[in-house]
């Protein structure tokens, strides 16, 4: 699009001339009209100051093996048409610093990988490594090493572990050749105290050669006791192993099973509960409750305290399809061994049977899936009711692994409690979004429940402020740039202490190519939109003043799009010595299309007896 800067000097020197047109129409001078038009557009085009828009050369760039790109190149970036990159690009960090252009990428052949954990974890939980490596070729495996280089957990025997003896070695050749096509291993531990540790992780071949190693952070914080809530109809072997568990876990009980008529079995909590996380009943105390209990029930679920509705021992499907809408069948005795649900952990598979009613695999409704078995198959329903929900545990029988595998059944029991009291609830913290920092490199600390403003402190650095940010809604933000690798303590008013890992330059480098490659697919992505947008917005006509507001909206956007070319102005010595030409032209036009008059004072009758020719 060509760009006018003076434009009231060129409308201007163009009505004169088309004026002056009009003057020489009227007296039937049309070659005359022709000149003058000519002459006020060329001096039009020399006063206007025209650019025309010249698409910018294209930058070549090639990043080494650590990301690296001159400064240089850097900067030149914004006067580029487009990118040729070759090798795995940059962090998502400096492509947002840089403008977009379009980008066209040779990544390198080098083998990729990336790593899958939490970096902050409450005891108790099991703490999961998963490694991907998508062209990994022929057996690998994973090991998890302690600071000390004890090692604490190896995918391989995770793999071959088999509950059942009489199958071991079946199952171990079946989890073998599995484990040998997938592109994944996994390894789990259970982290023994609360605290801030860099453990270590190693990818080793089938020969055993280490592939790629590196540190692992993890900051494992103390976990605070649930408040629990328990109102059962009947004893059952299923609360009471529920019961141990959750008083083996510290958490504050107050537990009441019916016994009989009039009679019952009260555990009064060792603290007041303010504030429960669940309340756990089975559906026969629920079936059991006069409608006005009932509703009282329901009031307090709308408050916010989540309902665990232990389904095994359910009876009354109407009663449950009209006060929460839950449509539940019966289980039919032909196919209740294929209904089990089965869970592997802790290297054991527990086998639960299914409650006495459930809902179809698709509830329908308001009632959604909340869990899955190890196979896909659900095993526990939700839906919100106020600012509560209503869980529906769709098992039972777990009882039977309280003292073959209680490990694995607290675990599988800590997971659903997570899932069912503790998700969804909003609490003040540091949220760590960058999987991997590195020193000199611009990392996004962000804190939720922190007030905007409020001062950001990291011993060795400069404070600075948590500001909101457009894509965060619920947290502040601030830019840091580490000087050097370890551990960040964050220190916020309002917010408990908070840590954060530095990586060195030189962990993990599989992992930080499989970091810039995704930013750069990202950038090239974020590139291709925008010249999709500005395109199209160019075929529709876009108006100089839309462009005007969309720029003042989009700053960001169109900016680094108009970058994409050059503005080259138009030479305005062409057209003046146009327009000069056209005068000179016009002015002997007038000098030999019109003879002189008589000079003054000679007679014109006597000039026409001579024979002499008088002007007009």
């Amino acid at each position: 699009m060509i760009t006018v800067t003076h434009l009231a000097p060129a409308c201007a020197a163009l009505a004169i001339g088309v004026l002056s047109a009009a003057l020489y129409g009227r007296r039937r001078q049309w070659f005359n009209a022709l000149l003058a038009v000519l002459a006020g557009a060329a001096l039009a085009v020399a006063l206007a100051d025209a650019r025309l828009p010249v698409p910018a050369p294209a930058l070549t760039i090639t990043t080494d093996a650590s990301g690296a790109i001159a400064d240089a190149q850097l900067q030149a970036i914004s006067d580029a048409g487009s990118i040729d990159l070759a090798g795995d690009g940059l962090r998502a960090a400096q492509w947002q610093d840089l403008p977009v252009r379009p980008l066209r990428w040779t990544p390198t052949k080098e083998e990729a990988l990336s790593l899958d954990f939490p970096r902050t974890m409450a005891l108790g939980r099991v703490f999961t490594l998963t490694v991907h490596r998508p062209q990994a070729q022929g057996a690998w495996r994973l090991q998890l090493l302690a600071e000390n280089g004890q090692l604490l957990a190896d995918s391989a025997s995770s793999a071959a572990h088999a509950p059942d003896a009489a199958n071991a070695k079946n199952a171990a050749v079946a989890a073998s050749s599995a484990a040998d096509k997938s592109p994944q291993r996994s390894v789990q531990w259970l982290p023994p105290v609360a605290e801030a540790m860099v453990l270590h992780a190693r990818v080793l071949d089938a020969a055993g050669k280490v592939v790629a190693s590196g540190p692992v952070p993890v900051q494992v914080t103390a976990d605070v006791p649930l408040q629990i809530v328990g109102r059962f109809n009947a004893p059952s072997f299923d609360a009471s192993a529920l019961n141990r568990l959750l008083t083996d876990g510290g958490a504050v009980l107050d537990w009441q099973v019916v016994l009989g008529k009039a009679v019952a079995r009260t555990e009064t909590a060792r603290t007041a509960i303010t504030t429960p996380n669940a309340m756990v009943v089975d559906a026969a105390h629920v079936e059991q409750l006069a409608p006005a209990a009932r509703a009282a029930l329901n009031a307090q679920v709308r408050q916010g305290v989540p309902l665990v509705v232990l389904g095994g021992n359910a009876a009354d499907a109407g009663l449950w399809q009209r006060d929460l809408g839950l449509r539940v069948r019966p289980q039919s005795p032909t196919t209740e061994q294929e209904d089990q649900r089965r869970f592997a952990l802790a290297g054991a598979e527990l086998t639960l049977a299914p409650a006495a009613f459930n809902p179809d695999d698709v509830a329908g409704g308001e009632w959604t899936t909340l869990a899955r078995d190890s196979h896909a198959r659900p095993w526990a329903w939700q839906r919100a009711l106020g600012q509560g929900r209503v869980v529906w545990i769709g098992v039972a029988d777990w009882h039977r692994y309280a003292i073959s595998a209680p490990r694995a059944l607290a675990l599988w029991w800590q997971g659903a409690l997570d899932a069912m009291a503790l998700a969804g609830q909003s609490k003040a913290g540091w949220v760590l979004t960058d999987p991997m920092p590195l020193p000199g490199l611009r990392t996004e600390i962000c804190a939720r429940g922190a007030k905007p403003g409020a001062a950001l402190h990291i011993d060795g650095l400069a404070d600075t402020r948590l500001l909101p940010r457009a894509d965060k809604a619920d947290a502040m933000c601030a830019a840091v740039w580490a000087p050097q690798a370890g551990w960040l303590a964050l220190r916020s008013e309002g917010l408990e202490a908070g840590r954060q890992y530095v990586y060195a330059p030189g962990d993990w480098p599989a992992w930080q190519r499989t970091l810039r490659r995704e930013a750069t697919a990202a950038y090239a992505a974020r590139a291709a939109s925008t010249q999709a947008a500005t395109g199209e917005a160019n075929d529709n006509g876009t108006s100089d003043a839309t462009n005007a507001t969309d720029g003042t909206t989009n700053g960001t956007t169109n900016g680094t799009t108009r970058g994409a070319v050059n503005d080259r102005p138009l030479p305005a010595m062409p057209f003046a010595v146009l327009f000069a030409l056209c005068l000179l032209a016009l002015w002997w036009r007038e000098q030999h299309g019109n003879p002189a008059r008589p000079a003054p004072g000679r007679n014109a009758d006597a000039d026409l007896a001579s024979g002499i020719p008088v002007a007009g």
